[in-house]
Parts: C-alpha cells; structure tokens; sequence
C-alpha cells in the first residue's frame, strides 16, 4: 500500500482517537461549569481520566479476540450512544446515571486507543514511523480544536444539547470509516499467546534501558508544561493572552514541530531524531528561564495593540512560547516513532498500551510536583532544571540501540 494511503488513514483514525479526549478535558469543564456545578466536583471529574492511564489491564483483550478496524468501531458507536444521552441528564446535579455515562465515554475511547494504535503499528513499514507519527500528533491536535473549541462555539450558538449531538454525528460518521479501513492481518496463532511474548519481550536485553527512556525522554516538557501558564499570568499578560497565543497559535506550532519531526525522523533513522530533535525540545526550555532570569518590568499597553507586541517582556515570552512549542511536537513525532518501532505488530495492543502508562506515570509525577518544586526554587532555577531533566533519557540512547533497527543505528 502506498504511503500516502496509510497516512489518511493513519490521520482519520486519530483524529477519532483525539475529539473523544478534547470532550472530556476541555468541553465537560466548561459544560458544567455553567450549570453551576461546583470546582470541586468538576475537580473529581479528572478521575474520569483513568480509564486512558490503566487501559494497559484490558489490552490483551484487543490483541486476542476480533479484528482491530472493529473494536474501533464499536468504540467508536458507543461513544455515539453516550454522548448523545449525555445532555438528556440534568447537568446542574451530575448523578451516579450521569457519571456512569461519562465513563462509559473514556472507557470507550482508552479502549479504541488502544487497537488504534496496535493496527497503525501492524499497518506502517520499519522507516515509515516518523511520517506516521507527524500526521498522527497533526490528526490529533486538529480533533482538540475541533471537540474542545469548535463544540463550545457550537453550543453558544445552538445550545448544549446540539453541539453533543454533532459530536454523536461525527462518531458514527468515523465508526463508518473505520470500519472501511485496509485490512492488517495478523496470525491467529500470535493473537492466542500474548503472555509468553510479552514476557521475553520485558526481558528481552535492554528492556530496562527501555523503560527508563520511555520514562525519562519527556520529562523536562512534562515538568515545564504545568507551569508555564502561571508564569505568564505572573508577568503581568493577560487570560485572553494565553487563550490566543499558547493556545491556539502554540498548537499551530506543535502541528508544525510535529510533522517536520516526523519527515526528519523518516529520512535521519529514530536513533538520530531522538538525540537531535531530544536535544531541541531540553534547549527550547531555556527560553523561558532567560525571561525569568531578566525579570523585565510587565507589559503596560493592552494585548491585541501592534505596539504591545515589542514590549520586552511580552515579546520575548511569546518568542519563547512558539520555540518551546515547536521543539515539543519535533521530540513528540520522534518519541512516537520510538514506542512504535519496538513494539511486535502482532502484540502491539498489549506492549504499545504498557509503554503508554510507564510515559504516563511520569508525565503525571513531573506535573504534580512542578508546583512545589517551582516554588521553592523560583521560576528562572526550576527552568534551568527541566533543561537538565532532559539528559537522563540522552544518556541511554546507546543502551537502548540494539532496539532500534534503521539505518542511523549502527
């Protein structure tokens, strides 16, 4: 097949992958927040995301019984089902019947993440991962904007129940495609054994070194990411500065970054685009810590004048927001291409889900403490610090080699 036929399909499938996650994290917040419901329940509902952190439990279900295009499917129309009932609950007093559709949802979408990623692996060519994986970030963003932003302007326009039937459309419409999708075979002898294989797969040599790296390769964006935002708000830019600039602008950046990353990935081999492009996402971090070190006066004239823009500090944070943006998406096409090369096409449900939760565990460590550790550091020294985080992961790309079979390994 074509590699542009795989990229259209590669970039469908995850654009259903990614409107199911904008829904949750960024449309509920704010649909329920105009119902009044309180912070604090709104704060519960991040439980909500833990059906995508331990979706590694239920994966050997995926590899073992059914075609891959039908397990999307079927997430795909139950994800239908349930974002059409969900406006039919009263949202001002979010009930157990309300809470178990709402997970019914992340339920289903960690699932069919789970057999999208296993058939875009069983579907690219060793060399191919790099491309894959910059339409796969691109597909993904585009449905953040489009379930995060496009469903919330749908609602203010049509009201709430609208916009969640729109979203149901949309479901259907791509269980539809899904389900159109090329066939990936894979041997029914593989797909009944999935313990032995994924047990010298964990013990293969330098599985270890694996594991850190997938650890450790993201921590310095992990750490930096919580973050950034209250720094601006602390130089003195403004809430409708971040919602333009970082935002939506910054995720124009990383669409960038990322299918650039991955045309790089393609053509330099994963070993070389993960020190090269690795050492471009730790660099971009220092940006930030320059405008914290200089602590420039904050900006004085209103966001949106011509001027504004060549105020020092609002220049410079800007200047720093587009770099550490891009440089992200080039380290993310690169890491994605990484996790997909060294998973077996036929078990990729099982290893590609347990190389997903290790990068989760830190992604969701480095966060938690972000706050802390700046605070007791300062901004300009935490910075520094994320620039650090990055050279853990540099360090084990020789140990990890003998994983990586492209022309740049040897």
């Amino acid at each position: 097949m074509p590699l542009r036929r795989k990229l259209a399909w590669i970039a469908v499938l995850y654009f259903a992958e990614g409107l199911p996650f904008g829904i949750v994290n960024d449309v509920l917040p704010v649909y329920f927040k105009v119902h009044g419901v309180s912070l604090t329940e709104i704060g519960f509902m991040a439980l909500l995301n833990l059906p995508w952190t331990l979706k590694v439990l239920w994966s050997p279900l995926v590899d073992r019984y059914g075609d891959r295009r039908t397990w999307v499917a079927i997430c795909l129309l139950v994800l239908a089902v349930c974002t059409a009932a969900a406006p039919l609950f009263d949202a001002s007093v979010p009930t157990v019947p309300l809470w178990a559709v709402l997970l019914a949802i992340t339920v289903a979408s960690a699932t069919q993440d789970i057999a999208i990623d296993a058939y875009t692996i069983g579907l690219v060519d060793p060399g191919e991962e790099g491309d894959a994986n910059g339409v796969r970030v691109t597909a993904a963003r585009v449905a953040l904007i489009a379930s995060g932003g496009g469903l919330v302007v749908l609602a203010s326009w049509w009201g709430w129940r609208a916009a969640f039937f729109a979203a149901a459309a949309w479901f259907v419409l791509l269980a539809l495609a899904a389900r159109a999708a090329p066939r990936v075979d894979v041997p029914l002898a593989e797909r009944r054994r999935w313990l032995a294989p994924m047990r010298d797969w964990l013990f293969r040599p330098g599985a270890w070194a694996v594991f850190a790296f997938v650890l450790t390769y993201k921590l310095g964006d992990a750490a930096i990411g919580r973050m950034i935002k209250p720094f601006w708000i602390d130089r003195g830019l403004s809430v409708a500065e971040i919602g333009v600039v970082s935002s939506s602008i910054g995720v124009v950046a990383t669409i960038a970054g990322a299918l650039l990353g991955g045309r790089l990935t393609s053509r330099w081999g994963i070993y070389v685009a993960l020190l090269a492009l690795g050492l471009a996402q730790a660099l971009s971090n220092l940006g930030y810590a320059t405008v914290a070190l200089l602590d420039l006066p904050p900006p004085q004239l209103p966001a949106g004048s011509l001027a504004a823009l060549f105020e020092p500090v609002r220049s410079l944070i800007y200047a720093s927001s587009m770099t550490e943006s891009f440089t992200s998406g080039l380290g993310t096409a690169a890491f994605l291409a990484f996790l997909m090369h060294v998973c077996q096409k036929e078990h990729a449900a099982v290893q590609y889900a347990a190389l997903s939760a290790v990068f989760a565990l830190s992604r969701d460590a480095a966060g938690a403490i972000s706050g802390w550790a700046t605070t007791v550091l300062g901004y300009a020294p935490y910075f520094v610090l994320t620039f650090f985080l990055a050279f853990p992961a540099l360090g084990l790309l020789p140990f990890i080699r003998g994983w990586i079979h492209d022309r740049s390994a040897a």
